[in-house]
């Protein structure tokens, strides 16, 4: 799988390392926007067991729509 921004650019294939979370697109490592989001786990009462961060990683397009 290549990255579809560098196809959209006209560059030269390259290989693809992730996928956007949002919209599926494959992305180098170039075009890859690394975040972090917060997992919740909720609990019986609708508590939150346990929270902890996980790794997000969008393309440029859906980060600036987030970001709007």
């Amino acid at each position: 799988m290549h990255c579809y921004e560098c196809d959209a650019a006209g560059h030269e294939a390259t290989p693809a390392v992730a996928v956007c979370r949002q919209c599926g697109a494959a992305l180098c490592s170039a075009h890859a926007r690394t975040g972090t989001t917060l997992l919740r786990r909720a609990g019986g009462t609708g508590g939150v067991v346990r929270a902890v961060t996980a790794r997000r990683i969008t393309c440029g397009t859906c980060r600036a729509a987030e970001n709007s």
